[in-house]
């Protein structure tokens, strides 16, 4: 598989090598070796999740408190979607940023998505099935989120506004500057220490 960081720091897109034959197709979709070596430590794999969702579905802005956070590791097994990841570092080089990445069932890439980011998707098809590997279960009280319809961040939404469908949650959520005024987001300097410590303890292993 190829693995390659994405422009905010932390994300990284997976294309894996695929194998077609007269049965069928075989690829390797997740490899915890491959991936620990790009992103320094491995995916500590706490929770696995699925999700449904009709063309026009918007999930997202989408974070937890660091430590521990939530990193994810998101591929897609029916459909495709657009899978925004989000700078949401308070003193990061790349602060209010983002990247994206189609996740489908042609060329069927995942994204890591690490730890003190950002993670928003938008259903490109009706019944998009999206998996995630998770490196913490869900706490509530850990969890937030930013509107994806936030005109700060900007995200390059695929259908126009009365087609996307987004729970009151997300409709709700504050926006990114909002979220950094109100103390809600993480660091640069507390995600960065959170995660060379896990890298440290991958290392001396």
């Amino acid at each position: 598989m190829q693995i390659r960081e994405l422009s905010v720091p932390g994300a990284f897109e997976v294309t894996p090598r695929q194998f077609p034959d007269d049965r069928g197709t075989f690829w390797e979709w997740y490899r915890f070796d491959a991936l620990a070596e790009a992103v320094g430590h491995p995916l500590a794999l706490r929770q696995g999740n699925a999700s449904v969702s009709r063309k026009g579905v918007v999930r997202g802005i989408h974070f937890a408190d660091v430590p521990p956070s939530q990193a994810k590791y998101v591929t897609v097994t029916h459909g495709a979607v657009i899978d925004f990841v989000v700078d949401i570092r308070v003193g990061s080089p790349t602060f209010g940023s983002w990247d994206s990445v189609v996740l489908d069932t042609v060329d069927r890439r995942a994204i890591y998505v690490g730890e003190g980011l950002g993670h928003c998707f938008v259903a490109l098809t009706d019944d998009a099935t999206v998996t995630y590997l998770v490196s913490e279960v869900f706490a509530p009280g850990r969890e937030h989120g930013i509107t994806p319809l936030d005109e700060t961040v900007a995200l390059p939404m695929p259908f126009a506004r009365d087609e996307l469908l987004l729970s009151q949650k997300d409709l709700d959520a504050p926006t990114l500057l909002e979220a950094a005024a109100s103390g809600l987001l993480p660091t640069w300097e507390a995600t960065t220490a959170f995660t060379r410590s896990l890298d440290d303890s991958w290392s001396s292993r």
